[in-house]
């Protein structure tokens, strides 16, 4: 929506489960033209779990060589936020430096989500434009946020993340090998961030007992929340 208000026009990369729902490099080829201006990667990614490796992430900035009119915002909030796949930060690739927008906040990696605080490294070109933006829109985060921030990032020691980790892990590790279990889903594991992404497609078709059809994801999340009492986002 964001994009829109901006006038421009939003392309969606499909993802495959198979693939572990990371960003293929011939399907970025495929989506970039002329008038491609940013290349958004939420690296890990929110909904999916997913974490580029760092082969699949140079090969996505061999894409990025090939177009200069090409900016790639990263979000890497969740980067504290791994598990068996390290996180890269993309600007780290060779000519990329220049080349990336890095969005990142207090939110994931040390809890903060309701100081709504974050912040953005970019070329100083963007990042001036983006001040009159910001300056105009909410000027600035509040005073209990920036001191939260500051706490974060002198008192709050390694162990708080290496506890946070083992906590994820436990629930990730619960929640995947229970989707597994299910006849007819297909759950990859998530490396990175706090969320699983299953596939539940070879439901759709299909009739609840009540028998009501489900004909896609929505239907299915309305009839696990109106009869179980789950609430799924699909």
């Amino acid at each position: 929506a964001i994009a829109q208000l901006c006038r421009a026009k939003p392309v969606v990369i499909n993802m495959k489960a198979e693939q572990d729902y990371c960003t293929q490099p011939e399907d970025l080829e495929a989506a970039i033209t002329p008038a491609t201006r940013f290349f958004i990667l939420c690296n890990p990614s929110n909904p999916t779990g997913a974490v580029h490796p760092k082969a699949l992430l140079e090969r996505l900035a061999d894409v990025i060589r090939r177009h200069p009119q090409v900016i790639v915002m990263a979000d890497e909030i969740y980067e504290a936020i791994t598990y068996d796949e390290p996180h890269l930060c993309f600007a780290a690739i060779p000519g990329m430096y220049e080349r990336t927008v890095l969005i990142n906040g207090f939110s994931k990696g040390v809890s903060m989500t309701g100081f709504r605080l974050g912040y953005m490294a970019a070329p100083l070109y963007i990042t001036k434009a983006a001040a009159k933006v910001q300056g105009n829109n909410t000027s600035c985060p509040c005073a209990v946020s920036q001191y939260a921030g500051v706490a974060a990032l002198t008192k709050v020691d390694a162990t708080f993340g290496k506890e946070q980790l083992v906590n994820f892990r436990r629930k990730r590790d619960f929640v995947v090998q229970r989707l597994r279990s299910m006849p007819g889903v297909f759950c990859p594991v998530p490396q990175g961030a706090f969320y699983v992404f299953p596939t539940i497609s070879s439901f759709f078709g299909k009739k609840t007992p009540k028998g009501s059809l489900i004909a896609d994801a929505m239907g299915l999340c309305e009839y696990l929340m109106r009869e179980c009492h789950v609430a799924l986002i699909p």
